[in-house]
């Protein structure tokens, strides 16, 4: 018997395999591979499927868990943590798109519905492509990683009120009133049946679920739970998607939330991968080359006016123009949720098919370009910052620093810190408890407010430019600690430092070993890589429970540093390094060991009479007794039930003596 929807699925998988292959070659996101696949595949290019039904089907369930796996990720407790990048900048950046693009809309005379609805789905930019991107640069943890991150978090939590004011934006319902009464009684009914199934239902089910110790089970549970909310709200009028999302959200307070989103995030990456192909096959490739200047016009205006956008919500943050620039950089794109919620605007009539090819073609057409501006974000940045610059700083110093250097101890001979994350933090606990005079450069504003309070010497700006650096008396200071996630920014701040003094002394810290070489040839004093530093320190501890004497492993650490961490990079052709490693580690174990037996013939004796040595092999060195720890062991010393005993033995010695103590 054949089945047409499965020479479908080998077709779309197989063309996907090539064209992502090809993609990953130039570094390219794989969703853009999908989209071309689609492209590729679809009836307006060589038409390779049949059972276009059957497919919207498959790519409607990669939606359900889409938002289903963005559900179980969203947490609130998370949320609080960047509430204020998320709820100020998101909506600034939302509302503000959606209103500049309704009033080109507007402008090009399309009626009010059509005209919003467009601002809807520009406003949404690529979670996914964006994210992808920022990781592989090592720049999530950056400043414009961090607000990027809050705004997109806000655009995936919009996203469900869009859908929920899509039908009434088309003029379906002939009482608005009526129909917005209805709307929050069934958003009123699903907001609390959440709230009792997070709090009460799911988390004894899961458990029940769990303690079966079934894996197929516990899948079998969440994907039901996840269409089950999906069906309840499509049931109500509400959209699949809506239901999927709280369903995640269900799951996410509970505490089987990680455990459902690895299970289910390979199903998620099969049915999304034919949510885009869909979404490719319905771009008319022909129309876009017939309107292509239109196009490329709407493409450069969505480019212009949603950087501008981001750029705003970001200086609202209060973060410098080149941090702004570097957000509005990386936001300008559609995102993959503006498709889920186009279909909902062409269910309910608010996009006309022509409409709909101009919206694909600019959303693919800035999704293509984004690795690209991302890829050089930086160096587009400080282009368009460098004619106002000099400008901007003495703003930002007008702003946040007008009193603050007036607080500010007399620097000299002191440590300037730059960025107060944890690193910085430690270094300034460390110089205050040494007693040494620092200063801390910082660019989150509410972050400098704070600490200010404190009694924290710290002041706001952007120690990529020199002006900030003048004003912590750089000239003056015997140190440097480059303390930030961004390594681009690193950079630039020594290249401004060694621009501005010679003597200061640079410490730098960076997350990868790759990057020690440029900031030594920069002008780096000390490069601290914290990748390498974990790796030593968690295998100075593996070489003390060896019992490795101290010396050798000072010795071995120094030599690792020495080398510029080379020995860890590669061992080829240090051998002769390494050997210097190669001690005799002894066969000794030392542990502690708790007192549950109550065998007489070493309770309450003295150890010269219970003869714990020639017994067991082994030799107790100390003794934990309630809150006294006793040093003094000798023959005389007598063991009590509830003791810890700190022993020295052969490991299979101490293995059976612990057997003896846990015996009734």
């Amino acid at each position: 018997m054949e089945i047409p929807l499965l020479s479908d699925i080998v077709i779309i998988l197989g063309l996907a395999v090539v064209v992502i292959l090809l993609f990953q070659r130039f570094k390219l996101p794989t969703i853009l591979g999908f989209l071309a696949t689609g492209v590729i595949a679809g009836p307006h290019g060589l038409s390779l499927i049949t059972a276009m039904h059957d497919i919207e089907v498959l790519a409607e369930i990669g939606v359900i868990l889409l938002l289903f796996i963005i559900g179980m990720e969203f947490s609130l407790r998370s949320l609080a943590l960047i509430k204020r990048t998320v709820l100020l900048g998101g909506t600034t950046q939302v509302l503000a798109t959606i209103g500049l693009v309704a009033l080109v809309m507007l402008l090009l005379n399309f009626n009010t519905g059509e005209a919003f609805f467009m601002g809807f789905l520009i406003a949404l930019s690529s979670t996914a492509i964006v994210l992808k991107l920022l990781q592989d640069k090592s720049e999530i943890n950056t400043p414009q990683g961090r607000v990027v991150l809050g705004i997109l978090i806000f655009q995936d939590i919009v996203v469900v009120p869009m859908m929920l004011l899509a039908p009434l934006m088309a003029g379906g319902a002939e009482d608005v009133g009526t129909a917005l009464l209805l709307m929050a009684l069934k958003g009123a009914f699903v907001i609390v049946f959440v709230l009792i199934s997070a709090r009460y239902l799911v988390p004894k089910l899961l458990y029940a679920v769990a303690k079966t110790k079934s894996q197929e089970l516990f899948i079998l549970c969440i994907v039901v739970i996840c269409f089950a909310v999906a069906w309840l709200t499509s049931s109500l009028g509400l959209s699949l998607a809506l239901g999927a999302f709280m369903a995640g959200l269900i799951i996410s307070e509970s505490e089987y939330s990680h455990q459902a989103t690895s299970n289910i995030l390979p199903f998620r990456e099969i049915f999304t991968s034919f949510f885009f192909v869909s979404i490719g096959m319905l771009l008319d490739f022909t129309f876009m080359l017939q309107h292509l200047p239109v196009i490329l016009l709407f493409t450069l205006l969505t480019f212009v006016l949603k950087g501008f956008v981001a750029t705003l919500a970001t200086r609202l943050l209060q973060y410098p123009l080149r941090i702004s620039f570097l957000v509005g950089l990386s936001l300008f794109q559609v995102g993959e949720f503006a498709f889920i919620l186009s279909r909902t605007g062409i269910t309910y009539g608010l996009l006309s098919e022509e409409t709909y090819q101009y919206f694909l073609s600019v959303s693919l057409l800035t999704m293509a370009i984004t690795p690209f501006v991302i890829g050089y974000y930086h160096r587009i940045a400080s282009f368009i910052e460098a004619p106002f610059s000099r400008k901007q700083e003495q703003v930002s110093l007008q702003e946040h620093q007008a009193d603050a250097h007036s607080d500010l101890p007399a620097l000299d001979d002191h440590i300037v810190i730059i960025g107060y994350g944890i690193n910085g933090r430690n270094v300034a606990k460390a110089a205050k408890h040494a007693k040494i005079p620092y200063v801390i450069v910082e660019l989150n504003a509410v972050t400098v407010k704070q600490e200010r309070k404190l009694g924290e010497p710290i002041v706001y700006g952007d120690a990529v430019h020199g002006t900030i650096l003048s004003h912590v008396n750089i000239n003056k200071a015997r140190v440097v600690v480059v303390a930030i996630s961004d390594p681009e920014a690193t950079k630039r701040i020594i290249a401004t430092l060694r621009e501005i003094s010679d003597k200061v002394h640079i410490i730098v810290r960076t997350r990868f070993v790759q990057e020690m070489e440029e900031n030594y040839r920069i002008g780096a004093d000390e490069v601290i890589p914290e990748e390498f530093e974990t790796s030593i320190e968690i295998f100075t501890r593996v070489l003390n429970k060896y019992l490795m004497p101290r010396d050798e492993i000072e010795n071995f650490t120094d030599m690792i540093r020495s080398d510029n961490y080379d020995m860890l990079r590669s061992l080829a052709g240090r051998s002769n390094t390494v050997s210097k490693l190669g001690v005799d580690l002894p066969e000794i174990e030392v542990a502690s060991l708790r007192v549950f037996t109550d065998d007489g013939s070493i309770l309450n004796k003295p150890l010269i009479e219970a003869n714990v040595r020639n017994r067991f092999n082994i030799t107790v060195v100390a003794i934990k007794r309630e809150e006294q720890t006793l040093l003094d062991i000798n023959a005389s010393t007598r063991l009590q039930q509830g003791d810890i005993l700190y022993v020295v033995g052969k490991p299979g010695d101490v293995m059976r003596f612990n057997n003896f103590l846990k015996k009734d």
